[in-house]
Order: C-alpha cells, then structure tokens, then sequence
C-alpha cells in the first residue's frame, strides 16, 4: 500500500557517537524521501563528528573513528541535508525523541536556519508502543514477517521504519491513512511538546508551558512573572539549543505583548488626563 500524503514525507535515522542530545554529534546520516505518488529518492551520508566515537558506540553501528575522519562535518553538508528534506514532513523511529533533537542541535550549530515550523513529525516507535510494546527489529518481524539482519546500520533501519509504518497503517483499522492523525497520534502525553525534548510544551488552552520539574504545567509567562530569574538559569543549564531557542521565542513574545500593553497603558493614561483637562476647561471657560 502506498500511504496517502499531502506532501513528500522525510523518513531519517541517525547512527551518533552516543546518546546524550545536547552533547553527542552525528556519524551517519540517513533520509528516506517518498513523494505524495508514491516515488523514493534516499540520502545517505556519513559525517565527520568532530570528536571522538567511543568503542563501545562503534561495536552498536560499526562506525569507527577510522571510517569518518575524511568525510564532511555536518557544517559542511547542513545546506545538502536541508534542501534535501524541502518541505517534507518528518518520520522516523523514536524519531521524536532523539533524532529530530540531534538534527536541530546540528543545525543550530552549523548556524543553519532549517525552518521545523509548519511540519507534521510521525514516531513510528510510538506508534508501535501504542499497539504492540515491542522494539524495531521485533516490529519489523511482527508486521513485515522479515528479519533485520543489518540492524544499527542506518539506512536498513530506515527502510525497515517505512515499511513498518506502510504495514501499521494497513494492519490497524483505527489508524487512518493520513499523516496529519499519524503525527497527533504517535505523540505521548497529554501536552503537546513544541520543543521534541519534552522541556517545553503547549497546553489544552494553547499557552506556552514548562513540562518538566517544580514549574511544570505552569505557564512561561506566570514563572516569568514570579520567578523571573528561572528563564537565565534555564538558559544557562545543559538543555538543547533547540529547546532553548523556543523558550527564548517564547520570552520575547511576552516581553512585546508587556510593552504593547504598556504603550496602550500610557495612551489610556493620557487619554484619562486629557479629558479630565478638556473637564476642566469646560467648568471654568478656559
């Protein structure tokens, strides 16, 4: 079956040095590419991480510091990487979490603007979580009756995701071919994350929220309010750049809608005083 998309749909793994968002570099990069009619193009790279790869990460992928110490840095590829995904929404497996973290980490470093406004993000891993609590090559041999014989290599985990994803939208009559309720469905929690690293999210009534530790759920603006020097030692902390990008949107938001108010504020004072001049005037014929 061929899924039914609006627009071209980016299915990415990543192989890295190890698993900590904020810190760890990609080695291996690779893109799935299927168009609304169904054609594929892929993208496979690897990519040089600028420090070491520690051994027991290349006995999982079986990238070694050997195997990348000529190829390009992901500076050097951001621009590829990115006219390469275009407009396309974003799948992969546990992609949510990790992948879509660690990508925009890269970008951020490479000074490369790659725009995540406007994208529809599908975890195939939540998907399966949902239904079935198993891992991907478990989800490969439940749903596609194959087995993933090359596992960790990037580009077999991705075709492997697709085809699993093309097997659970078949298989389950709940889960409607589109990926507008793929995307809503495989997120977790009852707020909707905006910053893929569950720091910073979007609550029922739309408002900007902390989902983490002693302020979450309460708003942005409320801890900027009451505890105004929360947002400097956030910024200051071990969170993602990305994460903190949006806090940072976010905090200037609120700081424009604080100035707007205070103009119109001032404009309502004046207004108060000129009228009760202009009273004045009246009462006394001046």
């Amino acid at each position: 079956m061929n899924l039914n998309l609006e627009r071209p749909l980016a299915i990415f793994d990543l192989e890295t040095t190890g698993t900590n968002v904020t810190k760890d570099r990609i080695v291996e990069i690779s893109i799935l590419k299927v168009e609304p009619n169904g054609e594929e193009t892929s993208f496979t790279r690897r990519v040089n991480p600028e420090m070491d790869i520690p051994k027991e990460t290349s006995e999982i992928h079986g990238i070694y510091q050997a195997d990348i110490e000529n190829e390009k840095t992901f500076k050097e590829l951001a621009k590829e990487v990115a006219e390469f995904i275009g407009n396309a929404d974003l799948a992969g497996f546990n992609s949510n979490k990790f992948d879509i973290p660690v990508l925009m980490e890269e970008f951020l470093r490479a000074d490369y603007n790659f725009d995540m406004h406007d994208r529809r993000f599908v975890d195939v891993q939540n998907i399966f979580h949902k239904m079935e609590q198993r891992t991907l090559v478990a989800a490969y041999k439940f749903y596609c009756e194959k087995d993933l014989t090359n596992a960790h290599s990037a580009e077999a985990d991705v075709i492997a995701t697709y085809e699993v994803l093309k097997a659970q939208v078949a298989r389950y009559d709940e889960l409607e071919n589109d990926i507008n309720f793929l995307s809503t469905f495989s997120k977790q929690g009852n707020n909707e994350v905006i910053d893929f690293a569950g720091r910073i999210a979007k609550n029922k009534q739309g408002e900007i929220i902390y989902n983490f530790g002693k302020h979450k759920n309460k708003t942005v603006e409320f801890v900027a309010n009451n505890e105004p020097g929360y947002y400097g030692w956030f910024l200051n902390s071990d969170f993602p750049l990305y994460t903190k990008r949006v806090l940072k949107e976010e905090m200037d938001r609120i700081k424009k809608n604080r100035e707007e108010q205070k103009e119109i504020n001032k404009q309502k004072e004046e207004q108060r005083l000129n009228a009760k001049l202009d009273a004045l005037k009246n009462k006394f014929g001046k």
